[in-house]
């Protein structure tokens, strides 16, 4: 468990705050957040990371990739989130096309995801190709979590959702783009929907910390979509996720008796309403 302040109020996370959990040996809890509100829901119930993703473009947007998410719209959501934060270490998605083209569009990029939104660190996706973009970013002073494995930006390339680095010759680019992105100055790395063995493979020999999704129990953290563990969303169903509670039967039937209530003339009763 997290050490508190004297006056109770519980330690900010910073990056360096989670490279020492991997130290110290504590997981370390990630989720996502898009909005002011459900930041300070997350945030109150303890969470070390947060992650404002640009899953946003799914669950916030309804689109089927994650790539139409501009760079505008996710500092929008960062700045959302930021506000509704007191503890957790706010790490925001690069979306595509934000920073492959140029390294200084990259820097410019990441800038404006600290100087506009108030971001903590930034995130993006790839391996060795990137590694001399996040060291540019990270000698701007912009920490750099990365993202290896199935990497969503780059779906139509993979072309399916499957599990990656199943094959021995992926297995072993992953291990070489995990340590290139280490040696970059990454101050952690997501791993996402690899093979257990290969986590737990890569985990140990880094020094910075993995947080796997779909990458099995030795990752030094974890990390889900609120919607997802929420039960919010209900036409996803792989494997990783574990559904925490099922609020969109609980929203419904909520919603539902409202409409009930207002039709029925229940709603407002004398009590709720001024004299």
């Amino acid at each position: 468990m997290s050490t508190a302040k004297s006056d109770g109020r519980p330690d900010k996370v910073t990056t360096r705050t989670v490279v020492d959990f991997k130290r110290k040996g504590e997981k370390i809890s990630m989720i996502t957040a898009y909005d002011f509100t459900m930041a300070r829901i997350v945030d109150y119930a303890g969470i070390d990371v947060i992650l404002v993703g640009d899953s946003a473009s799914n669950v916030m947007a309804g689109h089927e990739t994650t790539l139409p998410i501009t760079l505008d719209q996710m500092i929008y959501h960062t700045s959302c989130v930021v506000r509704g934060v007191d503890r957790a270490l706010v790490v925001a998605d690069l979306p595509f096309m934000s920073y492959q083209v140029t390294v200084k569009e990259a820097l410019i990029s990441a800038g404006r995801m600290m100087k506009d939104a108030g971001a903590h660190a930034v995130k993006l996706e790839g391996g060795a190709p990137v590694a001399e973009t996040i060291r540019r970013i990270v000698d701007a002073g912009i920490p750099v979590m990365g993202h290896l494995g199935l990497t969503p930006q780059s779906i139509y390339k993979f072309g399916t959702y499957k599990v990656r680095a199943k094959e021995e010759a992926e297995a072993e680019q992953l291990i070489n783009d995990a340590l290139a992105l280490q040696q970059a100055g990454c101050f952690a790395l997501v791993l996402e929907k690899i093979p257990s063995g290969l986590a737990r493979k890569v985990t140990e020999m880094l020094d910075i910390p993995t947080i796997g999704i779909g990458a099995g129990s030795a990752c030094d953290g974890q990390v889900l979509v609120v919607h997802d563990m929420l039960g919010l969303t209900r036409d996803f169903h792989p494997r990783f996720i574990r559904r925490y509670a099922n609020m969109f039967d609980d929203m419904t039937q909520a919603i539902s008796t409202y409409v009930q209530d207002v039709k029925s003339g229940d709603f407002p009763s004398d009590t709720e309403q001024y004299n």
